[in-house]
């Protein structure tokens, strides 16, 4: 199971670290580009966690995604 660090961006100008992970999917690269296609959508909605809480994003909140060589601090 890949696990990925993303720095999110969101519409409001905020930004937040979050970790979202897939267990159907190993390369980190490949688990990138699902994010990016759920997010995509017009419905897209990514189960992430910020710390110990369940985060649901929406892609229609999303400005911008970042991704570090180490990931983004949380």
């Amino acid at each position: 199971m890949a696990t990925t660090v993303l720095r999110v961006r969101l519409v409001g100008g905020d930004s937040m670290d979050i970790t979202y992970d897939e267990p159907g999917i190993s390369d980190q690269h490949q688990l990138l580009e699902n994010a990016i296609t759920i997010l995509a959508q017009d419905s897209g909605a990514l189960r992430t966690r910020h710390g110990d809480r369940l985060v649901v994003l929406y892609g229609r909140g999303v400005a911008a995604i970042e991704v570090g060589p180490r990931g983004a601090v949380v």
